[in-house]
């Protein structure tokens, strides 16, 4: 006659130890996950250290006769403002404008103008246009983008320069094309810069 024997614990269950052990794993998982919160760091420094970092871009080794280097760091400064309106205030074009001029061969004082008044007519197609969807933000960075192609030029050739317009059509083709995976690349690093990494309630 065959014996079936029970296994210990109570009618085969889990022992009440190994079920407070599980769920105290289980309580410290959420409690990591509650008691942090994003890097001030990261979360202020990324947009400008973006930028500054596309400033950067007239460095890369690219040999042509013509200008087709979209305004990437502009570009950058378009998408910030339009995913995080309260990220970058009016003022940052003057010195992310500045610290452009330094790096992409332009008259010094160009972008700061350009991308200070950038920034005001941001502000004020906000304050006019609260309920914006996506063709019309890439309308409103369209008209940015080409303008300031455009006026950039124009001052260029005011202080000693010989580009005709026509020579910056391949640049704003380029640019227009460009700007979904600009805005794509900052929307993950937006991502990046609110990654909760750092501990709190310590």
């Amino acid at each position: 006659m065959a014996i079936v024997r029970k296994s210990r614990g109570l009618g085969g269950r889990q022992p009440l130890a190994v079920l407070r052990r599980q769920q105290d794993a289980i309580n410290d998982r959420l409690r990591k996950r509650i008691n942090r919160a994003p890097s001030p760091i990261l979360s202020r420094g990324v947009p400008w250290v973006s930028v500054m970092l596309l400033s950067l871009a007239p460095f890369a080794p690219l040999f042509v006769s013509a200008p087709i280097m979209p305004p990437l760091a502009f570009m950058a400064l378009l998408a910030w403002r339009m995913l995080r309106p309260g990220m970058l205030p009016v003022w940052a074009g003057a010195p992310l404008g500045g610290f452009d001029d330094l790096y992409s061969g332009q008259p010094f004082g160009s972008a700061v103008l350009l991308w200070s008044c950038t920034m005001i007519l941001m502000e004020l197609a906000d304050t006019r246009l609260r309920w914006r969807g996506f063709l019309q933000d890439w309308a409103l960075a369209a008209a940015l983008i080409v303008g300031y192609l455009v006026l950039a030029t124009l001052i260029s050739n005011l202080t000693g320069g010989h580009a005709p317009l026509r020579a910056i059509v391949p640049q704003i083709a380029l640019s227009l094309i460009a700007h979904p995976l600009v805005t794509r690349l900052i929307a993950a690093l937006d991502r990046l810069r609110l990654l909760p990494l750092q501990q709190v309630g310590r």
